[in-house]
């Protein structure tokens, strides 16, 4: 065989054995593929795999389309926002930051609207933006030391504060030592201008002692028995509120019982057993109403918008006068006309209603939005936990500040009755401020827990290198930063 029919043998067998182009297609018209490109992405299989356009050039028709995150836009600000909110510290840094705003928000609404009161009783203008500061310096150091503290020192001081906080409610209602404000004897004289409520630590006592009850029930598979969800800690939250309603404050006897249905929800209560507790506490709620002219009158207070001729209601309806009179922006600090003596109590009870006057909507959507932020990193903190007392006290706080809030607002819009509860972190009242930091620090403490969160915090140690944190960073594009 001559050598060129060799050669052209050779090549036909060679041909066979190459495997055959991903497609079969014929090249676009105007664009010259270079030789080999054909060969170029094979599957070693000889699988088919769909081409996707290029462009002839930059910029071209062709060019490659942005993934999430790549693009530009509403879906890459989304995307971006959804992985920093799923960042380990997002739930601690929300925590601090939304308490500390309300906190730093309601000294400055707690000055202003309380400079026209304080000088009706001949006092300094500061006189309860003094007393207001000094607790909140105060509740700032208790809530350091309650963020610093680690979980098995706070369930350790669950039992002390149950037991103090009992002997001082109980101290409370000795003649000669409580004292009675605008009819409540909850109060206890410190000295000077300085007073104690000690039923406001009664819903951390009740929080932390029911959370590490519940823990311990747990660990021990005794939930499962409705006696043991039940026993001790109903019989136990229902002595508290006992010691609250002798002195009258309904209020916080309200809020009381909401902790103690957060807990049994926690819990897993079943709904029958859950209903039976809400239905008795429904019926008690309505005999204590019903025989009380006063409750009564802030009960039929719901939704006016006028006073009657003889005075009732006049709280409720000016309330709503100083909300309706904010506007959009409000009439400014310190500009408000409801606090000239119209408005009862404008700077504990109804300090919204001031602050939706002298800011406006755009004021009191800000004060909501905070509390709604505080609310859900509470939930959040609840449920990304394994420990069942972390669990237990995280949902507590949450219903604790979200159903006292709600209570407040609530109120000051027509909603509900009024109750007499302040706005937690906001309305003016030491009693109320410091287990309230305390508690916040408390959420602190379990947000910088978890296991992510320390794993974030323990790169920020000074002995990790600033360029390691970006590499680690680059890694783990969710991660903390």
């Amino acid at each position: 065989m001559p050598a060129d029919e060799r050669f052209a043998v050779r090549r036909e067998s060679a041909r066979a054995r190459v495997p055959r182009p991903l497609t079969d297609a014929p090249a676009p018209v105007g664009v010259s593929l270079p030789p080999g490109l054909a060969l170029r992405g094979r599957l070693t299989t000889g699988a088919r795999r769909p081409e996707t356009p290029r462009a002839s050039g930059r910029g071209g028709s062709g060019s490659r389309t942005p993934g999430p995150g790549r693009g530009g836009g509403p879906r890459r600000a989304y995307e971006r926002a959804r992985r920093a909110w799923d960042r380990p510290l997002t739930a601690y840094y929300v925590i601090l930051g939304s308490s500390l705003l309300i906190t730093v928000l309601g000294l400055v609404m707690v000055y202003s609207a309380s400079m026209i009161k304080a000088l009706d009783i001949s006092k300094p203008s500061t006189y309860f933006f003094g007393k207001q500061f000094l607790a909140a310096v105060i509740g700032g150091a208790l809530m350091l030391i309650a963020a610093r503290m680690p979980v098995k020192l706070h369930r350790g001081l669950a039992y002390p504060i149950l037991m103090v906080t009992v002997f001082l409610m109980v101290l409370v209602q000795v003649p000669g030592i409580g004292m009675s404000v605008n009819g409540n004897q909850n109060w206890l004289y410190l000295g000077g201008p300085f007073q104690l409520q000690p039923s406001e630590f009664g819903k951390l006592a009740l929080i932390l002692w029911g959370a590490d009850l519940l823990a311990r029930k747990q660990d021990k598979r005794l939930l499962t028995q409705w006696k043991h969800m039940l026993v001790p800690l109903v019989p136990v939250a229902f002595m508290l509120l006992g010691l609250i309603m002798l002195g009258g404050d309904m209020g916080t006897a309200i809020i009381l019982t909401a902790i103690l249905f957060g807990l049994l929800w926690l819990a897993g209560a079943p709904t029958r057993l859950f209903a039976g507790v809400l239905g008795f506490a429904a019926v008690l709620a309505f005999l204590l109403i019903r025989t009380s002219p006063n409750r009564m009158s802030r009960l039929a207070c719901m939704g006016v918008s006028e006073p009657d001729p003889e005075g009732g209601c006049w709280q409720a309806a000016h309330g709503i006068y100083a909300l309706a009179s904010g506007g959009w922006f409000g009439s400014g600090l310190g500009a408000s006309v409801e606090k000239w003596g119209q408005l009862p109590e404008p700077h504990t009870d109804f300090i919204f209603a001031i602050t939706g006057e002298e800011l406006g909507l755009a004021g009191t959507l800000s004060v909501l939005a905070l509390f709604a932020a505080l609310g859900y990193a509470g939930i959040r903190v609840a449920g990304r936990t394994e420990d069942p007392f972390v669990r237990y006290a995280a949902g507590g706080v949450t219903t604790w500040i979200t159903a006292q809030a709600v209570i407040n607002i609530g109120a000051v819009l027509g909603l509900l009755p009024i109750a007499g509860v302040p706005l937690p972190l906001f309305s003016y009242g030491g009693s109320a401020l410091l287990p309230t930091m305390f508690a916040v620090g408390l959420m602190i403490t379990f947000a910088r827990e978890d296991p992510a969160a320390k794993a974030a915090l323990a790169m920020r140690k000074p002995g990790v290198r600033w360029k390691t944190m970006r590499r680690r960073v680059k890694k783990r594009p969710s991660g903390e930063r």
